[in-house]
This record gives structure tokens, C-alpha cells and sequence, in this order.
């Protein structure tokens, strides 16, 4: 494995990269399709679309945060193979979690609760 470090001091350590949960384009589209379904807070976009727009990634970011759910993105959002992390926000920390986890919190606040099935479509 080749090490990297990272040449700015605004960007994650390379400690910090390992623990990321994971995500991609694909998953920000599969976000937008549930927070669709969940309360209409987004359009239903595919990874295609995710990936060309920045614009489509602060709709999916406001959404979640409205939910108490942040996304921190080391690298450029849009690209297939980020990583994303996840974080539940309350009383001014953030806890790490997955993006199911994610899901669940979100279903829990709005009252919402929704199988895979009533969202992947």
C-alpha cells in the first residue's frame, strides 16, 4: 500500500481518511431518492446527475442537516469514488455513523418509517 499525505492543512489526515465510513456518487443518488420519498426535500437523482452537480450535493446536504444528519467529503463530492462520512450533529459534537444509520435517525425524527422498498424505486 502506498502511503499519501496530504499537501493542505484544511483537508483530513491520512488517520482521519482511514476512518471514513465510505460513500460515492451512487450513494448520494440513492440519498436523494430516500430523502425524496421520506419528506420531498430533494429531486430523485441518479449517480450520473450526482456526479456532474454540486449544485444536486447542497440539496442533498441541506436535507440531511435538516434531519440532524451532516456529510463531510474529503475529496470532491461529485466524483464516483469519494468518500463520504456521515456524522450525526447534536449538542455541538459530531458522532461518526453509517449511512444506514443515517436512514434510521432521519425516519426517527420526521416519523417517517420506510422500507427499502418504499424509497429504491
Amino acid at each position: 500500500m502506498i502511503e499519501m499525505k496530504l499537501d493542505k492543512e484544511n483537508k483530513l489526515t491520512n488517520d482521519e481518511l482511514e476512518q471514513v465510513v465510505g460513500g460515492s456518487a451512487y450513494d448520494l443518488a440513492d440519498d436523494s431518492r430516500f430523502l425524496n420519498s421520506l419528506n420531498g426535500s430533494t429531486g430523485r437523482y441518479g449517480a450520473w446527475k450526482m456526479h456532474n452537480s454540486k449544485d444536486r450535493l447542497l440539496i442533498i446536504e441541506n436535507a440531511w442537516a435538516k434531519v440532524g444528519i451532516g456529510i463531510i467529503c474529503p475529496d470532491d463530492p461529485t466524483y464516483y469514488d469519494t468518500k463520504i462520512q456521515y456524522v450525526l450533529i447534536g449538542d455541538g459534537s459530531f458522532k461518526p455513523i453509517t449511512q444506514e444509520e443515517a436512514r434510521q435517525h432521519a425516519m426517527e425524527v420526521t416519523g417517517h418509517y420506510m422500507k427499502r422498498s418504499d424509497w429504491k424505486w
